[in-house]
């Protein structure tokens, strides 16, 4: 990705043709790396507004990244937006695309009034977890629907 290349970030329909081709990358890319039962992929169904959003990075007419929230409004606790589907393509990586891409995603909990992030990653991307400490994730016990699981790291977020 050339840093000094025309960029956009904007919302983003999870079922366009390039945010279905990204996130088959991603999948194909998480099933090289763990089993199926810790692979924890959103349907771009629950991506959608009224309870998720979606955006992509384009560079140019490239799509090169995209992400997601789902918001969660549990009984027991205050609302909260689990960040899923993140990925960047290769050739992006390493020029702040996905740190762009949260910082859309953590603004729009805000807006929202949500003020927790939380999220789940496999132990085997350092980078993304890397990303995360970065900026200000720190870990936690499963949360929602997740099960303890070996090969995942459980962070969250305060958006105040």
């Amino acid at each position: 990705m050339n840093p000094d290349a025309t960029s956009r970030l904007g919302p983003l329909d999870p079922d366009h043709p390039d945010a279905r081709a990204l996130m088959a990358l991603s999948e194909a890319y998480m099933g090289a790396l763990y089993p199926a039962e810790s692979n924890h992929f959103e349907p771009p169904s629950g991506l959608r507004p009224p309870q998720g959003g979606f955006w992509g990075l384009w560079l140019g007419d490239t799509l090169v990244g995209c992400g997601g929230v789902k918001v969660h409004t549990p009984a027991d606790e205050p609302a909260y937006g689990e960040i899923k589907r993140l990925f960047v393509l290769d050739s992006a990586r390493g020029h702040g695309a996905a740190k762009r891409l949260m910082a859309v995603i953590e603004a729009a909990l805000r807006e929202r009034g949500v003020t927790v992030a939380r999220l789940e990653t496999g132990i085997h991307q350092p980078e993304a977890i890397g990303l995360y400490r970065r900026l200000g994730y720190v870990e936690r016990a499963p949360f929602g629907s997740y099960a303890p699981d070996p090969l995942s790291l459980f962070m969250e977020k305060a958006l105040a």
